[in-house]
């Protein structure tokens, strides 16, 4: 749940810190006060979309903080995104009888008057993204316009589906679904490009039977460039191979032979006086390397002679390589791999003629499509009863006595990419009345009560700990405002409930009540500010919201016995 939010220069709010418990917790004030900034500002630090407008004027940036205790599934998340966690304590119950779980995480968003946004998850910088995907395990957030919301065909599908678990299954649904109309679209191109595709095959296949014939390969430019360069100096080696023999062993004066005379007598000399033994054995191991040396030239002349045939083969290849290289405008060292590619290129075009098999692809996509659709069908199908009831059920209890709500799944003949059917809200006002859709005859007040009580039961079967209710109670009074708050009273005994309010009804429920009110600064702009309201000032604010600027005794009075009641 959400236990502390800090906000600086957020829009109209210089300095906010906010501690939060468990339960219901209102948030009222006059309008223009600023309550829905606190929900924007706390919607910003779980990755909401910011721009520079968010930052209060004249300063330089907005900082938002909002600290939670974590559940399982969060403290995975963070474990593996490497993200650690706040604080911890140990997962036994103390002497002090302290909560087992005590793990936090810290949501931090910084926004300067540029625009430019940083996120932070305890202490470490994260993306906008990562920062939603914690948020929404956090949090849920049904704004004040969720009723207009739900005049929309698509937001009807993802609130059932959201609310029936299925979002993945449409997912995957829509996945199978782009495949399939890809496998249609390559069969209606490689009909209208027929004949483009065919030049196409001609050139490729022109191409590749050159190359085919010339037949390159790997590392072989490399190769016959130093055979070309070896075999052309060749009486240039030859001729230096040999003078270096010469000197070194095969003349009268060679130099081993030199060597292996100072050597041996300096052997008879170091035995008359050991200190010449240094200098003997730095020269012992020169004769040795110098006797290496003339065996490796004298192995590498027995390989080398005078070959022109051999040297006209290799120019003959070297300028074939260069030749072909330079009819596909390409470097020599990159025919081997251009030989591939064409060949693949030519494969690939010659599947994109292949109708037979492109048709046969198709019908397996448009086959795994339909398993993932009706598998989502037959979910939707059972979760469209439940949910009909339950907010059937809610109506009732909202003052639409006789009312009923309906799922309907409408088929698609050829699918779509949601599913085999369209989901449609229907719903009947009175007894008697039969079922339409839902945009179309619903009120703005009955839209407000249904959307309610969709979000109710929506989010009594979500995990989210923290839901967050944004005046959705507007068009809704009476005695429908008295069931709108025992209802989110008995949502806030399971979850952390915030809501904002301008119904005293609702705002009596509460088991917490904050005050949000607006001033002048010294300089003359306007803040906002919060107060935590005890139990004299709850009857003040409740008589405020039910009595408007004048409070009077009897207004007053009402407001006792709303919150006693």
């Amino acid at each position: 749940m959400l236990r502390h939010l800090s906000i600086r220069d957020f829009v109209i709010v210089a300095a906010l810190d906010l501690e939060f418990d468990s339960g219901f917790t209102v948030f009222s004030g006059e309008t223009g006060a600023g309550k829905s900034i606190l929900i924007d500002a706390l919607a910003l630090a779980l990755g909401a979309r910011a721009d520079a407008s968010v930052v209060r004027t004249g300063e330089t940036r907005a900082d938002i903080t909002a600290e939670f205790e974590t559940h399982a599934q969060v403290d995975q998340w963070l474990e593996e995104q490497a993200l650690g966690s706040a604080s911890s304590t140990n997962n036994t119950h103390g002497a002090n009888g302290a909560d087992p779980h005590d793990n936090t995480v810290m949501l931090r968003r910084v926004v300067d008057a540029n625009g430019r946004s940083r996120a932070f998850i305890n202490g470490t910088a994260a993306t906008l993204a990562q920062l939603r995907e914690v948020g929404e395990m956090l949090v849920d957030i049904h704004g004040q316009h969720a009723h207009q919301l739900l005049m929309r065909p698509d937001a009807q599908r993802e609130l059932f589906d959201t609310h029936a678990g299925l979002v993945d299954k449409a997912a995957a649904v829509n996945r199978a679904w782009r495949t399939w109309r890809d496998k249609v679209q390559a069969i209606e191109t490689a009909k209208t490009r027929d004949r483009e595709l065919q030049l196409e095959r001609e050139r490729l296949a022109w191409q590749l039977a050159e190359l085919d014939k010339l037949a390159p390969q790997p590392g072989e430019w490399e190769e016959v460039n130093a055979e070309h360069n070896r075999l052309s100096h060749s009486a240039n080696l030859i001729e230096g191979v040999q003078g270096a023999l010469n000197a070194l062993s095969e003349s009268d004066e060679a130099m081993i032979t030199h060597l292996a005379s100072i050597v041996s007598k300096l052997r008879d000399l170091a035995e008359i006086d050991p200190a010449l033994n240094d200098a003997l054995a730095a020269l012992e191991p020169a004769e040795i390397q110098l006797q290496e040396a003339a065996y490796s030239l004298s192995h590498y002349a027995q390989r080398l002679e005078l070959d022109p045939d051999r040297l006209a083969q290799i120019e003959r290849r070297v300028d074939a390589l260069h030749s072909a290289a330079r009819k596909f405008r390409l470097q020599p060292q990159t025919l081997p791999e251009e030989h591939a590619a064409r060949r693949a290129q030519l494969a690939a075009l010659d599947a994109a003629a292949d109708l037979d098999s492109l048709h046969a692809a198709e019908a397996k996509a448009k086959e795994a499509y339909l398993a993932e659709a009706k598998q989502l069908s037959k979910a939707r199908a059972k979760a469209a009863k439940a949910l009909g009831s339950a907010v059937t059920t809610g109506m009732q209890e909202l003052s639409m006595k006789g009312g009923s709500f309906e799922v309907a799944l409408v088929a698609l003949p050829e699918g779509g990419a949601h599913g085999l059917e369209q989901v449609e809200f229907r719903v009947a006002g009175h007894a008697g009345v039969p079922l339409r859709p839902l945009a179309k005859v619903a009120s703005g007040g009955e839209l407000a009560r249904i959307s309610l009580a969709l979000a109710v039961i929506a989010s009594a079967a979500s995990p989210i700990p923290t839901l967050i209710f944004d005046e959705v109670d507007t068009g809704i009074g009476g005695g429908v405002a008295e069931v709108v708050g025992r209802l989110l009273h008995q949502l806030g005994r399971a979850r952390q409930v915030l809501c904002v309010t301008h119904l005293p009804q609702v705002a009596a429920r509460g088991e917490h009540h904050f005050q949000v009110a607006k001033a002048s600064d010294k300089k003359g702009g306007t803040v906002s500010s919060v107060t935590s309201l005890d139990k004299a000032s709850r009857i003040e604010e409740v008589a405020r919201m039910l009595g408007g600027l004048e409070i009077t005794a009897t207004t007053r009075k009402h407001a006792k016995e709303m919150l006693a009641a």
